[in-house]
């Protein structure tokens, strides 16, 4: 991404953040990765002023839904989930050197919709991808296991993982505190896992 100025930042809103990694980095969904990922966001998904709330690993790309009280938290919030997702590649794949492409991008989410769409682009981008490649997109009701969807409580009906992955054994989130993430977004309906994202 250019070094274009951020987007105005506004106190209690929820953002959505996307981190690419450079092109010599292995796949992020790789199943020793995403459960490094998952214990070393574990520590660090609540930093008082800023929160990890959702998240998705894709191929070459990160995105998140995140917290901050202000532009200074954001800053610093990405600072360190940043770092704890360079340090975890370069553990799982043996490597060095950098792993992210250049600096993240942050849309701030300012209404019910926005944030419903944003969560249902996190969560099921997954379907999206696969869609665009034009693999076909199983009806099975399961969300993806390389994503923040275990610890989700706004699935519409019984669901499961995808591909029957085990469940992590610590949870990498932190609870939404925003009115917008918490309640606002239930407005514009709760999440079928078998949505396809921008498809509609």
């Amino acid at each position: 991404m250019r070094h274009l100025s951020r987007e105005p930042f506004a106190r209690g809103l929820p953002c959505h953040v996307t981190l690419k990694v450079r092109e010599d980095v292995p796949s992020l969904r790789s199943v020793p990765l995403v459960r490094e990922v998952e214990r070393s966001f574990s520590q660090a998904c609540e930093r008082g002023e800023f929160r990890v709330v959702h998240y998705s690993l894709q191929g070459n790309h990160a995105h998140l839904i995140v917290e901050a009280v202000d532009r200074r938290s954001l800053g610093r919030g990405m600072k360190s989930v940043a770092a704890r997702l360079a340090r975890a590649v370069n553990r799982v794949f043996a490597r060095s050197g950098p792993v992210l492409a250049d600096r993240y991008h942050v849309r701030v989410l300012r209404t019910p919709r926005e944030v419903r769409n944003a969560l249902a682009y996190v969560l099921l981008n997954a379907r999206k991808h696969a869609a665009r490649a034009g693999k076909r997109i199983s009806r099975a009701v399961g969300f993806d296991p390389a994503s923040s969807g275990w610890w989700f409580d706004g699935w519409r009906g019984e669901v499961t993982v995808s591909g029957g992955a085990s469940p992590p054994s610590c949870r990498a989130v932190s609870a939404p505190r925003s009115w917008l993430l918490s309640v606002g977004w239930r407005r514009r309906g709760l999440l079928s896992p078998a949505e396809v994202p921008g498809s509609g």
